[in-house]
């Protein structure tokens, strides 16, 4: 039988297609030259990725791998614009984490966002932008345009979905350390409870209620020797102790089959979560001693006890199976828990403000471009912005390109390819399009240019080494800036 958690999840998302803008003129009885009255495409609807507190795994995409968004209309004379699509929301658990896969290799190349709070939301696949209507490129010396932009295409990609469980305290240990039975006696939780290791497959997570205090914890399959290395699924496992605020460390007293030493698991497992993370061995830790109604352990939990202590951990001992300790165990893990929610209620920020950051990461993403030199005498430009340019120019229209032209000199890309040793009659490539680039030209040729509404801005980024790997990293905003200054002078 298949279980039905699922903690990662691989999607192909794309948003909606942009609308084509109109190019069209004013046409009506007794009013002679009207002028340009084409609308604006309507942009595609975006996908997004949005926390749902009443969800608790990402089975929805276990078989579904492929989700696009609704695709704008096009733009119609009158200055009517077209109909923008609908955005698709796909709900996750909360606590989960996207991030964008190589194309290629179908590995995480960077984290997008982490979704820890109910409400939380992140735009993964923008739709495409609306093409604009000719109303938009009118000058003083322009006056009847007769071109108007086509629709941007939107990309299709990979995202990782990996959920972390949102519990207050993680029970961890070796396999059949009694965790299971712990989280059955403390909660209404009904784990499998078996006597062979790893009975628990999955991680459970059960409401406790003890005094004034309520909280989650979570039954975390067992760990092994080697597990920060991947043993024994010990990475499948590991990543769920990462949400929690507090680690109730769980030791057999008995030695289990192999008749162990509980302090030496105790250093096992509390190595094996250092080696992991440096911050889980510094994260508030409760060690539970189990299994103390077996004879002759009164010794194994004095040392136990001894060894917890001096690292500053407190210690309970107790027995899973005839309840003793259980209560004075619950009540002191109620404090802590709660104690540590009050500290990040104070340091937490607002879910809205969490939006904007993710929004703003993604717009700058999407601003930055760079120059590679491909081969002798070929250099491509990369950069969403740009690309977006280049795809949306109709180039069967001769007055289109050559705005497309003059666009790239007021932002700096000419200067960009000569600044990477890009000469006169070598080849420039931008999506699938070449051409031969002339030299940079003089941005006060084209005072009379306006921009079209957009905000075309490339923030520069770091590339290591660029100028030995060919690569030229420009930032446009501050080329329109200086354009902008020498019109004025």
């Amino acid at each position: 039988m298949l279980s039905q958690f699922t903690d990662i999840s691989r999607i192909n998302v794309c948003g909606g297609d942009g609308g084509a803008g109109c190019m069209s003129f004013r046409r009506e009885a007794f009013v002679p030259k009207g002028g340009p009255d084409g609308g604006d495409g309507g942009r595609g609807g975006n996908v997004v990725i949005q926390a749902d507190a009443q969800l608790s795994s990402l089975i929805d995409y276990r078989f579904k791998h492929h989700f696009r968004a609704e695709r704008g209309t096009h733009g119609q004379g009158a200055r009517r614009n077209g109909k923008s699509g609908e955005d698709l929301i796909l709900k996750v658990p909360m606590g989960t984490v996207v991030r964008e896969l190589d194309p290629e290799t179908q590995t995480p190349m960077f984290e997008i966002a982490d979704l820890v709070h109910d409400g939380e939301r992140v735009v993964v696949a923008p739709g495409g932008a609306g093409g604009l209507g000719n109303t938009h490129f009118v000058t003083s010396v322009r006056r009847a345009p007769a071109f108007a932009q086509l629709g941007e295409p939107a990309e299709e990609h990979w995202i990782e979905l990996e959920m972390k469980l949102m519990a207050d305290a993680a029970l961890v240990g070796f396999p059949s350390v009694g965790k299971s039975s712990l989280i059955a006696r403390m909660s209404a939780a009904r784990p499998k409870i078996a006597d062979y290791p790893f009975t628990t497959l999955v991680p459970n997570l059960g409401m406790v209620r003890a005094g004034e205090y309520s909280y989650v914890v979570a039954d975390v399959p067992g760990l092994i020797e080697g597990a920060s290395e991947g043993k024994g699924l010990g990475h499948q496992f590991l990543r769920h102790i990462e949400r929690t605020a507090l680690i109730m460390h769980v030791v057999d007293m008995t030695g289990g089959f192999e008749d162990r030493d509980p302090v030496e698991d105790y250093r096992i497992i509390n190595r094996e979560l250092e080696q992991y993370g440096a911050e889980l061995s510094e994260r508030p830790q409760i060690v539970v001693a189990n299994k103390c109604d077996a004879p002759g352990t009164a010794d194994k939990i004095a040392d136990l006890k001894r060894a917890a202590l001096d690292d500053g951990h407190m210690f309970f001992a107790v027995s899973a199976v005839t309840g003793a300790g259980l209560n004075t165990l619950m009540l002191a893990v109620g404090e802590q828990v709660a104690k540590l929610r009050a500290e990040l209620a104070v340091s937490d920020e607002p879910v809205d403000l969490r939006d904007e950051e993710w929004e703003r990461r993604r717009l700058q993403r999407e601003k930055r471009f760079r120059i590679v030199q491909e081969e002798p005498g070929a250099f491509r430009v990369v950069g969403r912005a740009i690309e977006r340019m280049v795809i949306q120019t109709d180039w069967e229209n001769e007055e289109a390109v050559i705005y497309l032209q003059h666009k790239f000199a007021r932002m700096g890309v000419d200067d960009a390819l000569e600044k990477a040793g890009c000469r006169a009659g070598d080849e420039v490539r931008i999506c699938q399009r070449a051409f031969d680039f002339e030299g940079a030209e003089d941005f006060s040729e084209y005072e009379e240019l306006e921009d079209a509404g957009e905000d075309v801005a490339v923030e520069a980024i770091d590339v290591a080494d660029a100028a030995d790997e060919g690569v030229e990293v420009v930032d446009a905003a501050d080329a329109e800036d200086d354009a902008e200054t020498s019109e004025g002078e």
